[in-house]
């Protein structure tokens, strides 16, 4: 399976025994949206809804944090996620946030995911069916596992400052990047990660809301001054729209870690140096 996944193969593969979709929606408190209801009110046959709001650490002040590796795996286990699925992920978020799904999984073992390309909007479009309600779902084993190379700690981008080591890529507007806009967040300064560089995430995907792929892509990471034959980490406001430049870079072949705390950390921490300005 692809990692990204056309309407026309999800829509051949509806029924399948190992096939596991997913509604990973996820949006702000302030957008007056409720994602359960609207999963409920039309989905894709067979889909699950994955709730990211409560599917993180409780443990911290911090938004949007990765839960333990129990957690999730006894989440995934009863949504009738387990070892040997097939996943595929789909969202109708601004932020895009079937990559937070894809981002999370993979950290915590699955290997089989994919993010259906265009979400629900495209699979609506094009006349295919929903459904209402919610799923019949059965407990699958989800082996409890995390492998956090792919995640950085505010410690670890610390010492990036001083080494360089690993590109930074920042997903938040370039207005909050630069700081001509506010942090949205009390106690949070505004600007960036000295160093690191600026690609809003917006422009990953066409017009259309699918993403852009190949030498359209590509262009996007080198415009905003990103080398994919190097180390990359990504950042946001919360590590969601993060996982939106991951899953780019990783379609362009570059397995790209994550910062967690994104800004919500280092912004409001007293001790990290801030950037101001443009890249």
């Amino acid at each position: 399976m692809d990692s990204l996944v056309t309407t026309e193969w999800l829509a051949g593969e509806l029924g399948a025994n190992d096939l596991r979709i997913v509604d990973a929606t996820y949006v702000l408190p302030g957008d007056q949206r409720d994602p359960a209801a609207e999963y409920e009110a039309a989905h894709i046959p067979g889909a699950v809804f994955m709730d990211l709001a409560e599917l993180a650490d409780t443990n911290t002040s911090l938004p949007s944090m990765l839960p333990s590796p129990e957690k999730f795996a006894s989440r995934m286990q009863s949504l009738g996620l387990g070892d040997g699925s097939r996943v595929v992920l789909y969202d109708s978020s601004p932020y895009h946030t079937a990559a937070r799904a894809w981002w999370m999984l993979r950290t915590f073992g699955a290997h089989d995911v994919a993010i259906l390309d265009g979400g629900l909007a495209k699979w609506q479009a094009e006349g295919r069916e929903t459904k209402s309600g919610k799923e019949t779902l059965r407990h699958r084993h989800f082996t409890v596992w995390a492998d956090d190379k792919g995640v950085r700690n505010l410690e670890q981008m610390k010492a990036n400052v001083e080494s360089g080591a690993e590109q930074v890529l920042d997903a938040r507007s370039a207005a909050r990047f630069t700081g001509e806009e506010p942090d949205p967040r009390p106690a949070t300064h505004a600007g960036h990660i000295p160093g690191s560089k600026n690609l809003p995430q917006g422009k990953l995907f066409n017009a259309d809301g699918t993403w852009k792929q190949g030498d359209a892509l590509k262009a996007e990471f080198e415009a905003a001054g990103v080398d994919l034959a190097k180390p990359l980490v990504t950042t946001c406001g919360s590590g969601i729209t993060a996982a939106v430049l991951a899953f780019g870079a990783h379609l362009l072949g570059n397995e790209a870690a994550l910062y967690d705390g994104s800004w919500s950390e280092w912004g409001a921490d007293l001790t990290t140096p801030k950037a101001m300005g443009p890249a």
